[in-house]
């Protein structure tokens, strides 16, 4: 027995020792990376624009709050990020107290939690001997404890609010855009940053905090080929030289430029490409890892926006997806389509769930337009058919949205009654 553990601990050391022949800085791929202003490719207009709108911080003024807007992968948090830690740099060599803080408002949803996260980001405890405990206090007394960090610690804080329209409600815009009015803050002046990829946004806002707000708006566009290519070549190093076939970047540029211009797309995509190429045991990344990454890229990002969803919205986008996957020739569906083959699909014991309304089926279809798993156009008709119709599409191709939902065994199970 201890022959065997020298043996397997020997080749584990062989395999921990050996180098990664096909990666070299594999962390310039990761999404979450905040790279050198060098590294950023063209959004120098969009750095220069949040910058001007948070400049007074650096000198200990209150900032502008600032809407940024624009789809997925299109640098918003990125320059978010980094023009907020280049002005907490700058200030802290002129004698500025910055603090910044960064909230991800899909992972932190209720109005507390993101006081919390707050409170803990930006506490020093052994300086303010403030704590704050993850549970246990009511949302006033977090409140009272982080407007004391604040005065505590900083002239000025900055805090950044991603996809802010996954709160459910935004109260925590009332609070940080009047706490100095409301005199919950002595000293310490607040300026937020909220990112959003849906442009309508604001139309979701009550005229209170509009009016407390006063903030200046940005639309972020898409990235076009040419800059994609450039974001990948400018990360290049990431790889090992030699690695990677002439055709590799292009290619993986032109598949996120259809994309709607999604950088995150292009980068995911060349990452995972150079996985399956070290998987192989591959020499070089070539064109065929880049269209297999593509699809992975899509399954992965799908299953992302499918996950923990309920059987009933499963059940409407995957009726979406059949009549896609017979009716090629056509994208975008009426809601009454969409039902007919809802209630065949729901009527299959496999599910075992109930065959909801058409006005119900509609509402789940809504949700998932609101959470970019489909797309929607509204449709006038003429003579006998006036009047508005709702016609969706998917937002991927309907064997990846099938691949996924076909992880749920429920759902394999249904597709082989369908095919018998």
């Amino acid at each position: 027995m201890g022959n065997d553990s020298e043996r397997e601990n020997g080749s584990l050391d062989d395999f921990w020792g050996s180098e990664d022949p096909i990666f070299d800085r594999k962390e310039l791929l990761d999404i979450d990376l905040v790279p050198t202003e060098d590294r950023i490719i063209g959004r120098d207009s969009e750095i220069e624009s949040v910058a001007s709108s948070i400049h007074p911080a650096v000198k200990g003024q209150s900032p502008r709050n600032t809407l940024i807007y624009g789809k997925t992968g299109t640098g918003k948090s990125l320059v978010a990020k980094h023009v907020t830690r280049s002005a907490q740099n700058y200030s802290l060599d002129n004698g500025t107290k910055m603090g910044r803080a960064y909230i991800d408002c899909t992972q932190t949803k209720t109005e507390t939690r993101v006081v919390i996260n707050l409170a803990r980001a930006l506490n020093e405890p052994e300086e303010t001997g403030i704590s704050i405990p993850v549970t246990g206090l009511s949302t006033d007394v977090y409140y009272e404890r982080f407007w004391s960090i604040l005065d505590q610690l900083y002239d000025v804080a900055i805090i950044i609010l991603d996809e802010i329209d996954k709160l459910q409600n935004n109260e925590i815009l009332m609070q940080l855009s009047r706490a100095g009015e409301a005199g919950k803050l002595d000293s310490c002046k607040v300026g937020i940053i909220a990112i959003s990829n849906k442009i309508s946004f604001k139309e979701s806002l009550d005229e209170r905090i509009l009016s407390s707000l006063q903030d200046r708006e940005f639309v972020f566009p898409p990235y076009d080929a040419n800059q994609l290519r450039e974001i990948m070549y400018n990360r290049e190093d990431a790889f090992k030289d030699g690695v990677l076939s002439d055709d590799v970047i292009p290619l993986s540029a032109a598949f996120a430029a259809q994309e709607h211009g999604d950088a995150r797309k292009a980068l995911d995509i060349l990452r995972n490409a150079g996985e399956l190429a070290k998987d192989e045991g591959a020499q070089r990344v070539v064109e065929d890892h880049v269209r297999n990454a593509r699809e992975k890229a899509n399954i992965d990002r799908f299953s992302q926006l499918l996950e923990g969803q309920p059987t009933q919205i499963k059940a409407t986008v995957y009726a979406l997806s059949v009549l896609a996957d017979r009716h090629s020739d056509r994208e975008e569906f009426a809601t009454r389509e969409i039902y007919e083959m809802y209630k065949t699909i729901t009527a299959d014991s496999a599910l075992g769930i109930e065959t909801l309304s058409q006005r119900r089926m509609s509402d789940k279809l809504d949700e998932q337009v609101f959470l970019d798993i489909l797309g929607r156009v509204e449709r006038v008709g003429r003579g006998y058919g006036s009047g508005v119709t709702n016609y969706y599409y998917l937002l991927e191709d309907p064997s990846v949205v099938q691949a996924v939902i076909h992880d749920d065994s429920r759902f394999s199970e249904l597709e082989k009654h369908r095919s018998e």
